[in-house]
C-alpha cells in the first residue's frame, strides 16, 4: 500500500496516486525523482530557462563587470582628460558599460547563465557607486539618484545577458508536426 503512494517535492504530501500529473495538496507538478526524461515540448519550454547558479561563471561575470567598469569609468578619464566621468555623468556610463558586460557574459558562458552577470553587476555596482558619488564635484546629485541609477544597470545587465543568451542558443527550433 506504501508503494502506491508518491509524495510531492514541493510540499511533501504523500497521498498523491502513482499516476497522478499534479500533487492533490498544493497543484504542484509531479515529476520522477532522478534523471528527468523531458519531452521535446517540455525541452522547447525550458530552452530559455536557468536552473542553477554556476559560482565558476559568477567569478568570471565578476572578472568581466570589474575590468569593464575600472577601465571604461575609472580609467579612460586617467588616459582622455577630455572626458568627465565624475559623478552623475560616471553612473550614467555604468548603465551600458553593465548592459554590454552582462552581454558579452551571456554570449560565451555555456548553457543558460543570466543570473551571473546580474548578481556580478549588483556586487560591482556597490563599489562603483560609492566611488561615484565620492567623485562628484560640480555637479552634485542625491544619493539615491545614484542607488536608482544603479539599480537600472543591474536590470540592463539581465537584459544583456538574456539577449547574449538568445544570441548565443540561435534561433528556436521549429516545431515538428
Amino acid at each position: 500500500m506504501a508503494a502506491a503512494n508518491v509524495a510531492c517535492q514541493n510540499c511533501g504530501f504523500k497521498n498523491n496516486a502513482v499516476g497522478s500529473a499534479r500533487c492533490a495538496s498544493c497543484g504542484a507538478k509531479l515529476e520522477a525523482l532522478g534523471k528527468l526524461q523531458r519531452t521535446r515540448e517540455e525541452e522547447l519550454e525550458r530552452r530559455y530557462q536557468q536552473e542553477g547558479v554556476n559560482v565558476q561563471w559568477l567569478g568570471i561575470a565578476l572578472a568581466v563587470q570589474a575590468i569593464l567598469t575600472g577601465a571604461i569609468v575609472f580609467g579612460l578619464p586617467m588616459v582622455i582628460t577630455a572626458i568627465d566621468l565624475e559623478g552623475g555623468n560616471g553612473m550614467i556610463m555604468c548603465i551600458p558599460v553593465w548592459f554590454l558586460g552582462g552581454l558579452l557574459v551571456g554570449m560565451i558562458s555555456p548553457g543558460r547563465t543570466f543570473i551571473e552577470p546580474m548578481v556580478a553587476s549588483f556586487m560591482t555596482a556597490i563599489p562603483a557607486t560609492f566611488l561615484l558619488v565620492q567623485s562628484q564635484t560640480v555637479r552634485v546629485l542625491p544619493t539615491f539618484l545614484y542607488v536608482i541609477m544603479a539599480v537600472i544597470g543591474v536590470l540592463f545587465t539581465l537584459i544583456g545577458a538574456y539577449i547574449g543568451e538568445r544570441i548565443q542558443l540561435g534561433p528556436p527550433p521549429k516545431p515538428q508536426e
